[in-house]
């Protein structure tokens, strides 16, 4: 019986092993490990800024309850109050003194107390502040951020596609001097870092006159080998008779580019689209390179403009950075499918 089919026969007798218990166990520490981060990153993009700020942290987002008494212009902060004849009371505080807080019973106004801020415990409720995604939208031009990372997104991936393609489809299809030593030199550009290209390049869009435009961060990176290899190793296992079959019936090369090897590598291209959005979103050294101004940002540069020299606005740098993931999560779970059997067809390890 095959492991599978035992494992079923098992589940529907009600007789567990061990192993299983086991491999159920190490699956419930991997969803954990992998997603507790993005469930805290969430939660905590709710909570205000000093929620955050306190230790020990919380995972829900919890904030001091006020209450509004007569007398009081202002909201008052809640606690739980230990008297000094033991008897604990719900008191609001009105103002404090070092280690002294002067408190009010928020049933009986008249009635106020004197008490030591050791024996203070603030009450506190579940209150997601939506503002944190509402107002960075408004006051620092978000929605323009996120329409440039949109835009840099799709243009660059389709000029992505555009170019690898062609490129692997020349690399895989044709037979010429040098297509060996030509793939190798493709592939050797990939132990290359940014870093060492990164001024060349630089002064190549200012010579261009590109800087502060996004046309600077979507050409420079428009060729990638990893597209390349990957697009080529698919288009190999295409059948050859295929592409014979049109040039005998007069296909020009363009036709079977764009009619029989486009169609055929669609699983192949959707790998590619999906690591190149995702490349693109999250790209950040080289727009903070080339853009300047704030109306040109992308949204992972102005997640930066939260972040100062003496004080950091986490609350909504975090929300913001929820948004940020949106786009990319959505992408993964729509084409996700074709990452598996796209990778396997072209025998990447």
């Amino acid at each position: 019986m095959k492991p599978i089919q035992l494992l079923r026969a098992r589940r529907r007798s009600g007789h567990w092993h061990w192993t299983d218990i086991a491999a159920y166990a190490y699956l419930g520490l991997g969803v954990i490990l992998m997603f507790g981060p993005v469930v805290w990153l969430v939660l905590s993009s709710f909570k205000t800024q000093a929620s955050l700020l306190e230790f020990p942290p919380s995972l829900l987002p919890l904030s001091q309850q006020e209450v509004r008494i007569a007398g009081f212009p202002q909201p008052l902060p809640l606690f739980a109050a230990t008297l000094d004849n033991g008897e604990r009371r719900e008191l609001a505080q009105i103002r404090r003194i070092g280690l002294i807080a002067q408190m009010v019973d928020p049933a009986d106004p008249k009635q106020q107390y004197r008490v030591a801020t050791a024996k203070l415990a603030p009450v506190r409720h579940l209150s997601f502040m939506t503002s944190n995604y509402t107002e960075p939208l408004q006051k620092f031009a978000f929605t323009r951020y996120l329409w440039n990372s949109v835009f840099v997104t799709m243009i660059a991936t389709l000029i992505t596609l555009l170019i690898n393609s062609m490129a692997a489809y020349a690399l895989s299809i044709y037979e010429f001097r040098g297509k060996t030593i030509a793939m190798l030199m493709v592939i050797g550009t990939l132990m290359i870092p940014i870093t060492i290209i990164l001024v060349p390049v630089y002064l190549v869009v200012t010579k261009l006159g590109l800087v502060n435009s996004l046309w600077a961060v979507i050409l420079p990176g428009a060729a990638t080998p990893t597209g390349v290899f990957l697009l080529r190793q698919y288009m190999l296992t295409l059948p050859r008779d295929l592409i014979e079959a049109a040039r005998m019936d007069k296909a020009s090369e363009w036709q079977i580019y764009w009619r029989i090897v486009m169609p055929l590598a669609a699983p192949a291209l959707a790998v590619l689209a999906i690591f190149s959005i995702m490349w693109r979103w999250n790209e950040f050294l080289w727009p903070l390179a080339v853009l300047t101004k704030s109306e040109s940002f992308t949204l992972q540069i102005g997640l930066n403009a939260f972040q100062g020299e003496l004080q950091t606005q986490w609350n909504y740098l975090l929300a913001m950075t929820v948004v940020s993931l949106i786009p990319v999560a959505l992408v993964f779970v729509f084409l996700q499918r074709f990452i598996a059997t796209g990778i396997a067809n072209t025998g990447m390890k």
